[in-house]
């Protein structure tokens, strides 16, 4: 059992003695704190923080920090209050322990929900202080060391959620020693049968294999010292979850997976890391591709070491990696090497001496305070910072000859918000190695990346289709959101205007009106929120007129004072405001239509299935949380809206109309070949783009070819239709009307 005593003896072998008798002052208020306490294995509660600290202390983790990992604990779990420790132990102290337990403090409405903000909280404190975290990590790893006292179904939830968001984090940090150990405990606890016949295979394995192991050992050791270089040599260990994993990932066998020879080479510099990579090139052959240059371009949580996979005696793969002991140091504790937790403000003058570790990792941080900024909620920034904690890097240049990592996939577009917003905002297109490329263009390593943007380019929707990396998604989702409300804003006001002027309430006077009494019925602040729920659809602009006219239509006093309610105001039956606008919607066919253009934006929409265009007899139909939804008059869905009448409004095209929207076209063709090329290219010449193109064999002797197409009218489209007619191959060909 690790004591206060040997915790002391392992800081006393890094800290100075006064350094070393705070540390033994917060465990004794600790201990005091706790006594009487007792964890779920029986112990002392007091033996849970001593092994916190001692995890800090392995790492060489300041005083400050093991102080607060000794009470972190305290705020949570007994009557001592903030005050108390910052009297006793300083303010520093104080944030750090009260820092971890927010972490703990969380009451959501599901467990996914729970997760999100747990994983939220944790991203956040981290961003302000990087020891908070370290703190929690070495928490949650003795946690995960003693959870045999939990009832099963506890420990499989823990070590789900351990893999799922502590592992992540270690791992982004480069922590990899505690990384590891949590991934193994993880596997252990959430599937404890695969874990053990893993390990007795494992175990079964390494004695046959020890005699060849030895041969590729003793063989590199004698090439190395032939040339000088001092290096320590060791087998990799194989971890359980990462065979596993490869197994499950990749669908193969055991055997397969683990008959794989892997040693670490630890050299002194990074000359003889690259003069160590020659010789075992020169001992076994290397396989094609699989040498990764980490020092040149480190990983994006720091990770810097030469990996090769090498053709081994009887043709058997051998890994090897090859670095400095430096580079392993940081490959073990990762940010907890170098950080330097006196100065953790990025725009000091500390920032230009720091490692190459220690900037990426505050880089990262500032990007998660970003994403925070711009996510909607927890599950969002969960979302996006997840595809950024499972990178497989790809490492891109700027014009520059600036090296940036993004995870495999990304695109154009994800490299243009990560030089800056603004430039991902205003994108239009980019050049990858000086070629013309597209914005969704995918990113591959060593290429060289510019974009063009124009001040006119904003986001579309479709851009989320094909972005990867967390802050692109993020900045655009924050884009879209303020954009589709302002519209809503403006559309809101176009459909309650025209509502009030069924009623002969004009503009002019609707603004004179006090709307006070309406807005509190409604539980809104303002009259743009009123007017951002109609237009997305989740209050009927005729019901919102009805509340108006019955509220705040009563003629003023003669001393000008604002119209009263009557009766109980907003209490009323919505049929007897309805049945006589509907009476007179129904007589009176001048009243004006709403006019659209086809640019509306994000909250009017032209339905899928009738694709109307302009020129068409088109209805309007509220759509809750979309906004107006514009249909052809014929559409076989409008037929059942005729039933609501209370969700249709009467639109029509605007002259000003200045947008290509789809329309679908089917062709029956004599099966022969070019017919479709023919017809692209008919369609082309009419100065319309096919969107899409689907084939069917009728019978084998014809085929109906159905397009979609944009076109700027009906006019447009059935100049279209008559020159495809005249093609010879076309037997009949016909607009679908959804």
């Amino acid at each position: 059992m690790f004591l206060i005593s040997d915790l002391v003896s392992l800081l006393e072998g890094y800290l100075d003695q006064k350094q070393v008798s705070q540390i033994y002052e917060a465990y004794l208020f600790s201990a005091e704190a706790h006594d009487g306490q007792h964890r779920l294995t029986g112990e002392p509660y007091i033996y849970h923080p001593i092994e916190v600290a001692r995890i800090l202390a392995e790492m060489r983790i300041d005083h400050t920090t093991i102080m607060a990992a000794l009470l972190h604990d305290v705020l949570e779990d007994t009557n001592h209050t903030e005050q108390e420790l910052a009297d006793r132990f300083g303010q520093d102290v104080t944030e750090l322990v009260d820092g971890v337990s927010k972490l703990t403090r969380m009451h959501m409405e599901s467990p996914q929900h729970a997760q999100a903000e747990n994983f939220r909280k944790m991203m956040l404190a981290m961003t302000r202080d990087i020891r908070v975290i370290l703190i929690k990590l070495a928490d949650r790893l003795h946690n995960m060391r003693t959870l045999d006292g939990m009832r099963p179904e506890k420990r499989r939830r823990i070590a789900r959620e351990t893999l799922e968001i502590h592992v992540p984090i270690a791992h982004r940090l480069g922590m990899n020693k505690i990384t590891m150990e949590l991934r193994e405990l993880g596997f252990s606890n959430l599937y404890p049968m695969r874990s053990r016949v893993l390990a007795e295979a494992v175990s079964q394995a390494h004695g046959n294999r020890k005699e060849i192991l030895e041969t590729i050992e003793v063989s590199i050791r004698r090439h190395l010292l032939e040339t000088n270089i001092e290096a320590k040599i060791s087998g990799r260990k194989k971890h359980l979850y990462s065979l596993y994993k490869k197994m499950r990932d990749q669908h193969l066998p055991f055997r397969e997976i683990y008959d794989v020879y892997a040693f670490r080479i630890i050299v002194p510099t990074i000359e003889d890391c690259y003069q160590a990579l020659g010789i075992v090139h020169s001992i076994y052959k290397p396989v094609p591709g699989k040498f990764k240059d980490y020092i040149a371009i480190p990983k994006a949580n720091g990770y810097q070491s030469l990996h090769t996979v090498l053709f081994g005696p009887h043709g058997v793969p051998v890994e090897i990696q090859i670095r400095t002991q430096e580079m392993h140091t940081i490959s073990e504790e990762g940010i907890a090497a170098h950080w330097d937790y006196k100065n953790d403000n990025p725009d000091s003058n500390h920032s230009a001496t720091v490692s190459g570790t220690e900037k990426r990792a505050r880089q990262w941080l500032q990007d998660l305070l970003d994403l925070q900024k711009n996510a909607g909620n927890s599950m969002e920034f969960l979302e996006s910072v997840k595809i950024d904690l499972f990178p497989d890097e790809v490492y891109i240049f700027t014009p520059k000859g600036k090296i940036m990592e993004f995870p495999r996939g990304a695109t154009a577009l994800d490299f243009a918000y990560r030089i800056h917003t603004e430039v991902g905002t205003h994108a239009v297109a980019a050049r990858i190695n000086r070629k013309p490329a597209s914005l969704s263009a995918p990113l591959f390593n060593g290429q060289t990346v510019e974009i063009t943007t124009s001040p006119d380019s904003l986001p579309q929707p479709g851009w989320l289709k094909f972005v990867t990396t967390g802050k692109a998604r993020s900045n655009i989702r924050h884009y879209l959101k303020n954009l589709q409300q302002s519209e809503a804003v403006r559309l809101g006001e176009k459909l309650l205007l025209k509502a009030l002027s069924n009623h002969n309430i004009s503009r002019k006077r609707f603004k004179k009106m006090g709307l006070t009494p309406v807005l509190e019925k409604l539980q809104l602040n303002n009259l743009e929120a009123l007017y951002n729920e109609i237009g997305m659809g989740q209050r009927m602009a005729e019901l919102v007129a009805g509340n108006i006219i019955q509220c705040c239509t009563k003629s003023s006093d003669s001393a000008g004072n604002q119209p009263k309610l009557k009766g109980k105001g907003l209490l009323w039956n919505p049929l007897s405001v309805l049945s006589p606008i509907l009476r007179r919607r129904g007589k009176n066919h001048d009243q004006r239509p709403l006019m659209i253009r086809g640019t509306e934006g994000m909250v009017v929409h032209f339905a899928k299935c009738c694709h109307p265009i302009p020129g068409d007899p088109i209805i309007g139909h509220i759509s809750s949380g979309k906004g107006l939804v514009i249909h052809r008059h014929n559409c076989k869905n409008v037929a059942n809206l005729r039933n609501q009448p209370e969700q249709w409004i009467s639109v029509e095209w605007s002259d000003k109309s200045q947008r290509n929207l789809p329309a679908e076209i089917r062709v029956t063709v004599a099966n022969k070949r070019g017919v479709l090329a023919t017809i692209a290219a008919t369609i082309s010449e009419m100065d319309s783009n096919i969107d899409n193109v689907i084939v069917d064999d009728q019978d084998g002797h014809t085929n109906a070819i159905t397009f979609t197409l944009r076109v700027t009218d009906r006019k447009h489209l059935a100049t279209i239709i008559r020159n495809i007619k005249k093609l010879r191959p076309v037997r009949n060909i016909q607009r679908i009307n959804g």
